[in-house]
């Protein structure tokens, strides 16, 4: 069987590690214990979040254990790892909604039965810490020097940084140090923004304890052109069905660039490799296959397999593969429109294609507006009763976005 972290290099999954030696030999000769963190800003994971899980089962199919870690004491921060401006606080109880959310999702990913996965909350110890004490047993093991030259601080400096954010790292590098001391935990795992956070938390296992751990972080999901992914019209990729419709969650992975398939494949994936380095020699119009492919898997993880069966047919419908558009997103025209006839701007704002009248009038007068497949030019056009085929139309805007209009 092959060592899970050849697995992890072959899929372009690793960005940087501590010890790679000691690491490689780690993970073929032992069982490890190994944990990421996950701070509840939300109440929903992202697809970014969803990266560091793929990583996770990858570690447990190979079985090493892992610990998922909610940051409930460290959300009551803010990491400013990444941002330009500070987080805005969060109650108590939202952090804890939002937790609870979070280990919802996260057990269709990992498996919890007998031990072989454990979720803990950095709340039950950073919360009720004497500040003191923390300060004579932590903050002696930090060079303020160090710090400040760490990229996640640095990026920072100038737009100002406070005094609160400033102890981020201390606390995420105790969070390595209580995991280590309490379930023998060697390994931190994380987005390649946080490698100065986990080289604080090896550093201070090796002043107090005298003990080697290991840190190792994940390519960031970034387009080829290093624009960062996960970003839709309407806001993040969520993981939640309500957030984001799995047709629409489908949509975003059948849509990527062609530049970027093949190596989503290996990133997000369990598709085998044996497959994908036969997907690599396709080119042009053959991709499509692929894009479908990638949707199909990841929407299977994330909301199950039928959903991915329902997105997979809906999109078939609109894009000729097939005739089943019944999983299409669906707007029902209200009785009085459907009889009277409606502006196209209106039949757009009130079906939800367009925020608003001026964005619509731009897209109709921009040529990005068609109705079962004829470009609609004219701001003034009338959507009758007259046009539609079996009691239904589909407007298409821009290239990716399908809605089926129906009479009531």
């Amino acid at each position: 069987m092959k060592n899970v972290f050849d697995v992890l290099k072959e899929r372009g999954l690793i960005a940087q590690m501590t010890h790679e030696e000691e690491i490689k030999k780690l993970l073929a000769e032992e069982k490890i214990t190994f944990y990421i963190g996950f701070d509840p800003t939300a109440d929903s994971l992202h697809i970014g979040h969803f990266m560091q899980l793929v990583v996770m089962k990858h570690m447990q199919n190979a079985g090493h254990r892992p610990i998922i870690l909610l940051g409930g004491g460290t959300t009551m921060v803010g990491d400013p790892t990444g941002k330009t401006d500070m987080r805005p606080m969060i109650t108590k109880e939202t952090i804890q909604y939002n937790a609870d959310r979070f280990k919802e999702q996260m057990s269709k990913f990992i498996d919890f039965s007998d031990g072989k996965a454990l979720m803990v909350n950095n709340a039950d110890w950073l919360l009720d810490l004497n500040y003191v004490d923390f300060l004579r047993e932590v903050g002696v093991h930090f060079s303020v020097n160090r710090m400040l030259s760490a990229e996640c601080f640095k990026a920072r400096m100038e737009r100002g940084l406070s005094f609160l954010e400033f102890n981020y790292m201390l606390m995420q590098g105790y969070d390595f140090y209580k995991l280590h001391k309490d379930y023998g935990c060697i390994m931190e795992f994380g987005g390649d923004d946080q490698w100065s956070n986990i080289i604080g938390g090896i550093e201070l296992i090796r002043r107090k304890d005298g003990k080697d751990a290991y840190g190792m972080t994940f390519t960031l999901l970034t387009t080829s052109e290093g624009k960062k992914m996960g970003k839709t019209e309407k806001g993040a990729l969520w993981l939640d069905p309500e957030k984001v419709t799995p047709y629409d969650f489908y949509q975003y992975w059948r849509n990527v660039d062609d530049k970027d398939v093949i190596r989503l494949l290996k990133l997000v994936t369990f598709v085998p490799m044996e497959e994908i380095y036969e997907y690599e020699k396709l080119e042009g119009q053959e991709l499509n296959a692929v894009k479908c492919r990638l949707a199909y898997e990841v929407t299977k993880m994330v909301h199950g397999e039928e959903e991915a069966k329902k997105a997979d047919d809906a999109a078939k419908a609109v894009f000729g593969a097939g005739s089943d558009d019944s999983n299409m997103p669906t707007y029902e025209m209200e009785a009085a429109d459907s009889e009277n006839g409606i502006n196209i701007l209106d039949l757009m704002v009130k079906s939800g294609l367009a925020p608003s009248k001026g964005e619509a009038r731009r897209l109709v007068q921009q040529g990005g507006v068609s109705i079962d497949g004829n470009k609609i030019g004219d701001v003034m056009y009338n959507v009758e009763k007259s046009i539609f085929n079996d009691g239904k139309i589909v407007i298409k805007k821009g290239k990716k976005v399908f809605l089926k209009i129906t009479i009531a």
